[in-house]
């Protein structure tokens, strides 16, 4: 870079700055995080169900491994102020996405705030580090991330090191979700359990996302954050691998001939609807458990009989 190039860079970097917003007219970011099957998608449903309730504009970015759109199904079509980013990580391979699109919601939704669904394999505090990018680091005020935690993986030991150990130890708040599915008498002992890889942040129980939404957001709205400087530093990013596929299922299968087929070596997680013989099914694999849900609105037609199956990869 000659001395004319950096000297214009200066130049521009100063007109950013001097077009910082007053505090008051920030807005506040939400990161939802979570392993694969934790519940983020019920929990931003509830979220965006309270939103509609209480008049507030909120802007969702919603990001998918695979390419089907399945969420933006399941958060009834979303309309101009959601958007999905497919086939990667926000943290990472989509970081740029990322900033281009919070920054068109800017513009074109006006939103009151901004929440990022990420993937379930995601780092949380890698996608915040977005947020001293410019041009949204001008407007984005304080930010925080909500980690869900899958209770019956908690209790089964599964898949608890690598991603999910990074994106415990990100969370500013830690939301143990479907705890209706482990005993209650462990639920302290599970808390114990996340104490030990973060010992700060709050721990909320919930079933199904259900959470006050108070909670979910910075409680100071425009607070000034100094996002001038450079962005906080961080161990260099470690993802794990993680591949797709989609299966397609023969129309009018059973539910039990579903679930045979999905009890694969090393699945982590399927995810799509499905036309069984006892009608149209959301079909949710995440570790030993599958579920069949019937479906109140049906999909897109090109979503029917295609679910996502996601595997770790070496």
């Amino acid at each position: 870079m000659t001395g004319e190039d950096e000297a214009r860079e200066e130049e521009t970097s100063e007109a950013v700055r001097g077009d910082e917003l007053a505090p008051e007219e920030r807005i506040p970011a939400l990161v939802v995080s979570g392993f694969l099957g934790s519940g983020k998608t019920s929990l931003v449903s509830q979220l965006l169900d309270h939103a509609g309730r209480s008049g507030l504009r909120i802007a969702l970015v919603s990001n998918e491994l695979g390419e089907l759109g399945i969420d933006r199904a399941l958060l009834g079509g979303g309309g101009e102020a959601y958007v999905e980013l497919e086939g990667g990580c926000v943290c990472c391979e989509l970081s740029d996405d990322l900033v281009d699109t919070l920054e068109m919601l800017w513009r074109e939704v006006h939103p009151d705030r901004v929440v990022i669904e990420t993937s379930g394999v995601a780092l949380p505090f890698d996608t915040q580090l977005n947020f001293w990018r410019q041009p949204v680091s001008r407007w984005i005020g304080d930010d925080m991330a909500v980690v869900v935690v899958n209770a019956e993986q908690l209790a089964e030991g599964r898949d608890l090191e690598g991603t999910f150990q990074d994106q415990v130890s990100s969370a500013d708040l830690l939301i143990l979700n479907k705890i209706d599915l482990v005993p209650a008498e462990q639920l302290d002992a599970l808390e114990a359990r996340l104490r030990a890889i973060e010992d700060e942040a709050p721990i909320v129980r919930s079933v199904r996302g259900d959470v006050d939404p108070a909670l979910l957001f910075p409680p100071a709205i425009g607070e000034l954050v100094d996002r001038s400087g450079p962005a906080p530093s961080v161990p260099e990013h470690h993802h794990e691998h993680f591949s797709t596929e989609e299966w397609r299922p023969a129309p009018g299968l059973s539910e039990e001939r579903i679930e045979s087929e999905l009890r694969q070596p090393g699945l982590l997680r399927a995810k799509g609807f499905a036309e069984t013989d006892a009608g149209l099914r959301l079909v949710q694999l995440v570790g030993r458990r599958i579920e069949f849900t019937e479906v109140d609105t049906p999909p897109d037609p090109n979503l029917i009989n295609r679910l996502v199956l996601i595997r770790r990869t070496p």
